[in-house]
């Protein structure tokens, strides 16, 4: 299987910024051909997707994070950064990183077989 490590996370004013990054690890070099990205759940309501990124470094985002968030892979290509900015209360969600083999790589929470534990993000 494959495994996510999530890093980053926090709380932080609204108009701040933070950054998450997930490290992905089995599969060997395969894993950098996969589909990666960023989920979030916010209480009381339904998972939703935020960001991912393909093999070539193509990226989806939500309409909801567009201009303010910003998704790229690492040298290895194992690892994805989400840079967040212009933080509000409406970001507050745990945050989920995914992984999954599935093309073409967007928004659609079926594609993604693999997924870390998650991460809190406050904006208050």
């Amino acid at each position: 299987d494959v495994q996510l490590v999530e890093s980053g996370g926090g709380s932080v004013l609204a108009g701040g910024s933070l950054s998450l990054s997930c490290a992905a690890s089995g599969y060997g070099s395969s894993i950098s051909t996969y589909c990666m990205g960023w989920f979030r759940q916010a209480p009381g309501t339904e998972r939703e997707g935020v960001a991912v990124i393909d093999s070539r470094g193509t990226t989806n985002y939500a309409d909801s994070v567009k201009g303010r968030f910003t998704l790229a892979k690492g040298p290895a290509k194992n690892t994805i950064y989400l840079q967040m900015n212009s933080l509000t209360p409406e970001d507050t969600a745990m945050y989920y990183c995914a992984a999954g083999e599935t093309a073409p790589c967007n928004l659609q929470q079926w594609r993604y077989r693999f997924w870390a534990k998650g991460t809190q993000v406050t904006g208050s």
